[in-house]
């Protein structure tokens, strides 16, 4: 942690946060297409949580090099661990399961009715109820108590829901603390406590057991009884959500209308600081401006890094500047301040070098700072030798700053952009040697190894391969590096033994991975090989954890049951935390949440439920993973129109699937910062282009929200595309993420050996892992629907 302002100013007691620096995405370049920007580090820090736990296991790899090395038997990979989740019947089971099929012919109508709240919907609900007494009811009222509550008709949502709790008990729990919650929000304290007192004895299992509290105390804060409001809260201490937002808020008032000023402002001043991203934070800033209590010049500091490391540039600009308002501040504070403000300008591209040079001269880490932003800024202009002579005074008088660190990766992939590789490499290998604990370092290391390849540095890049597996071996470069160290073994060595050997390990080791499909080519095309003792590199290869997979859902889990019972009530967004509040969940909650979402076409929702389990799938065999996993991982919605319109423009299914699955997830109503729209991404100027060429008259940009007319426009367009690159895919679908111009430059300036060394060679790190990501998902959709 770097204290930001020097030991004796104003702030120096508090511990402020130093800033985590993101700057070095800073390699941007103007795409033709919808992706607004790109840059060769945009997934720096997506990659850099992997990094920094191959880091930290590197000294251990190292240790154990005589055990890695000497052993002979090639990874065999992960293989899946699949269980079966044991849930005997209970009476409440029993009794959910009842009401679910009791309400299953509601989920249509009740979607239909969250999605868009028509006069019709909410009649055909109605209607639903009143044919349907009983649990069909029940899951009706909620559905339309629910539909109201988002009109903010809150009276007729209190209504609703209480019909619910009347015709029904098991969501119950539901009908109940949404009710209160509406009331609440409708100003009736009273209807608000009555529902929720004892909440936790009526409805011991209910995921509201830990709020209702809370909106119990805020129903109490609205009859002005802070002493009940504070008895209400007292049941949370010491659990989690004593440390929510809202409870502390809500403790925050209680104390404050209890007289009790000081607590008021303390609890104020801890969301203000821990909590900076959450609304009671702005909630908290106005109370302690009225409490004449305003947060410290250090508390205000650490809320603006906060906003900063979440790249709210504009707010933290904003705040920096205000704190130089404050009387307790030196000089120098004053001046360090003005320069953290400036960052924020640079990254809004508000700063001029003019603006940048006036910036005052300090004598702490505040001027390592100064330097970078003129780094920084002579290299958005191209002055390259500006650049230079900026990091060698860094390295001469802060040659341990992180600024330093963050100057050289940003140079780097400056150099990178203009196809300067040997400045480049120059860049990024003096940053791992430097900072060889830097979450950059992986990346660093890796692009100088590339760079080394590119320039037919043969030696050093194989050393530099290898070394990457064996300093980062959980680091995500590992893959990459196994197969071109073995393609250097192949073509360059000629020892096609040992570079079966990378791709055999690099085959099991990440099987569905893209590199692991080159691999498998390379293997096929060389044939049987001799064998030979392993490379030592190769023992350092880490074989990924096995993921515990299901064979079937546990049906009698009571949370299971009520989520499905959730769906037919268009309670959706309860779902997950439902079925999360099972104490198995982990085994099965993303497949389970998964499946409930595509049961009433949420395929988007579906989709992402199995992608945030992080169950390392793409390691395993296909055979290997119960079907489910799969089918909800690559779904094919609007298969007839996908196929169809893909036929009829010689398309590959398959690849249009993969891409739409990269583009939009399948959300049909899917619109981009950049305005591209539905399945396949397009931008209305080119639907309107494709429509005149298919005869589609009075064009509108709402039509490619349509799924099948974006099918027919985009695969048109798809299919010119490809015929400007030759039907290349690899091309095709780089230029579909970074536009023309850039491809056409990197292709005419390659002089690539085959179409992966292209692939690997793309700047921006976007389109790179967008083109691999389409490709990889290609052969998975093959294997398995072909």
């Amino acid at each position: 942690m770097r204290v930001f302002f020097r030991s004796g100013s104003a702030l120096a007691a508090v511990a402020v946060l130093s800033l985590p620096l993101v700057f070095a995405d800073a390699v941007h370049a103007a795409a033709q297409k919808k992706k607004a920007t790109h840059s060769t580090a945009s997934s720096t820090h997506s990659s850099a949580k992997t990094s920094s736990t191959a880091k930290s296991k590197s000294t251990t790899s190292h240790a154990k090099s005589s055990k890695a090395s000497s052993s002979h038997a090639l990874k065999s990979g992960t293989h899946a661990k699949t269980t079966r989740v044991v849930s005997e019947p209970t009476v409440q089971s029993k009794t959910l399961h009842t009401a679910f099929v009791e309400s299953s012919t509601l989920r249509p109508m009740a979607q239909q009715l969250a999605a868009g709240r028509s006069t019709a919907a909410f009649a055909g609900v109605q209607n639903y109820a009143g044919a349907h007494p009983g649990e069909g009811a029940a899951a009706a009222y909620l559905a339309m108590g629910h539909a109201y509550a988002a009109d903010r008709r809150y009276g007729d949502s209190v209504s609703a829901y209480k019909q619910a709790a009347a015709q029904g008990s098991a969501l119950r729990d539901y009908a109940d603390y949404l009710a209160a919650q509406s009331a609440l929000n409708n100003r009736d304290a009273s209807t608000a406590i009555t529902l929720l007192t004892n909440f936790a004895q009526k409805y011991p299992a209910s995921i509201f057991v830990a709020s209702a509290p809370v909106t119990l105390a805020n129903a109490y804060l609205l009859n002005n009884d802070a002493n009940n409001a504070l008895r209400a809260l007292a049941i949370l201490m010491g659990q989690p959500k004593a440390q929510s937002a809202d409870y502390l808020i809500t403790e925050a008032k209680a104390h404050q209308m209890a007289g009790d000023t000081a607590a008021a402002v303390s609890i104020y001043r801890q969301i203000f600081v821990r909590l900076p991203f959450s609304p009671e934070a702005q909630q908290s800033r106005l109370a302690l401006q009225q409490l004449n209590a305003g947060p410290t010049a250090g508390e205000r500091k650490l809320h603006a890094d906060a906003l900063f490391n979440a790249k709210r540039y504009g707010e933290a600009g904003a705040e920096y500047d205000a704190i130089k308002n404050d009387p307790s501040l030196s000089q120098a504070d004053r001046d360090a301040l003005d320069i953290y403000g400036a960052v924020c300008d640079l990254k809004l591209k508000h700063l001029s070098r003019r603006d940048a040079e006036k910036l005052p001269d300090t004598g702490d880490d505040s001027a390592a700072l100064k330097l970078y932003i003129l780094a920084e800024i002579s290299r958005n202009e191209g002055d390259t030798a500006g650049h230079a002579s900026i990091l060698q005074q860094m390295e001469q008088r802060f040659p341990k700053s992180r600024w330093l660190e963050e100057a050289l990766y940003s140079g780097g992939n400056m150099y990178l952009i203009k196809r300067d590789s040997t400045q480049a490499v120059a860049h990024y290998g003096k940053l791992f040697e430097m900072f060889p604990n830097s979450t950059y370092a992986p990346s660093a290391h890796w692009r100088s190894a590339w760079l080394n390849y590119r320039l037919r540095n043969y030696p050093e890049a194989a050393r530099l391969m290898d070394e990457q597996i064996m300093r980062f071996p959980l680091g995500q470069e590992v893959p990459t590096a196994l197969y071109w160290r073995g393609r250097l073994l192949r073509d360059v060595e000629k020892n096609p033994a040992q570079a079966a050997n990378y791709f055999t390990v690099l085959s099991n080791t990440y099987r569905n991975y893209y590199y692991a499909n080159l691999a498998r080519q390379q293997l096929q095309q060389m044939g049987t090989q001799t064998l030979t003792t392993p490379a030592d590199a190769l023992g350092y290869v880490k074989t990924p954890p096995a993921p515990t997979l299901v064979a079937a859902l546990p049906e009698n889990d009571p949370h299971l049951i009520k989520a499905r019972l959730l769906a037919n009530a268009a309670l959706n967004e309860y779902i997950g935390p439902e079925i999360q509040a099972s104490g198995t969940a982990s085994q099965w909650g993303a497949l389970a949440e998964a499946e409930i979402y595509s049961s009433y076409g949420e395929n988007v929702r579906a989709l992402q439920a199995v992608k945030r389990s992080g169950s390392g799938l793409y390691t395993l065999p296909v055979s290997e993973v119960p079907t489910e996993y799969w089918t909800l991982l690559f779904p094919r919605p609007y298969w007839s129109d996908l196929t169809a319109s893909a036929e009829a423009q010689g398309l590959d299914p398959y690849l249009v699937a993969s891409l739409i699955r990269q583009e939009s997830e399948f959300n049909p109503g899917a619109i981009s910062r950049a305005n591209a729209m539905g399945l396949m991404q397009l931008l209305p100027g080119v639907g309107k282009q494709e429509a005149k060429r298919a005869g589609i008259k009075k064009f509108t940009a709402p039509m490619l929200l349509n799924p099948s007319t974006n099918l027919k426009l985009g695969t048109m367009n798809l299919r010119e595309v490809l015929g400007r690159w030759n039907n290349t895919p690899e091309y095709a679908l780089a230029a579909y993420n970074a536009g023309d111009v850039p491809v056409r430059n990197w292709v005419g300036e390659g002089n690539y050996k085959d179409l992966p060394e292209f692939v690997e060679s793309i700047p921006y790190t976007e389109t790179r892992e967008y083109v691999q990501s389409i490709l990889r998902n290609r052969e998975m959709y093959r294997q398995l629907y072909r």
